[in-house]
């Protein structure tokens, strides 16, 4: 149940970062609520799995779930490089994470 929760949390982090991006084309109160929204609850969310899952390991992966799905969703949503460097890059982020996953 720990690691739900914290692809979870993984996922509000990557949905307040696409909200970041939309204050700098937008800037209203919602889209600062959001955030606040997206932000608290990747951060509870990550305080809660990590009860079970140690520390470095569970951070480790809410970052690179963070750092993947910000990554696509800049390429798909708002056309960023989607260079063969670019995607290699994500892809060795992707197989740590399941490593980590893995070993622990």
């Amino acid at each position: 149940m720990a690691w739900f929760i914290l692809i979870i949390a993984g996922l509000f982090e990557t949905f307040a970062v696409a909200m970041i991006n939309q204050l700098s084309v937008k800037q209203n109160w919602q889209t600062v609520v959001l955030i606040i929204f997206g932000l608290g609850s990747a951060l509870g969310l990550l305080s809660y799995s990590l009860q079970t899952i140690t520390m470095g390991t569970g951070y480790a992966i809410w970052t690179g779930i963070s750092v993947v799905g910000s990554s696509l969703v800049g390429m798909f949503y708002f056309g960023e490089s989607k260079s063969w460097k670019r995607m290699l890059f994500i892809t060795l982020i992707l197989s740590s994470a399941i490593g980590l996953k893995l070993i622990s």
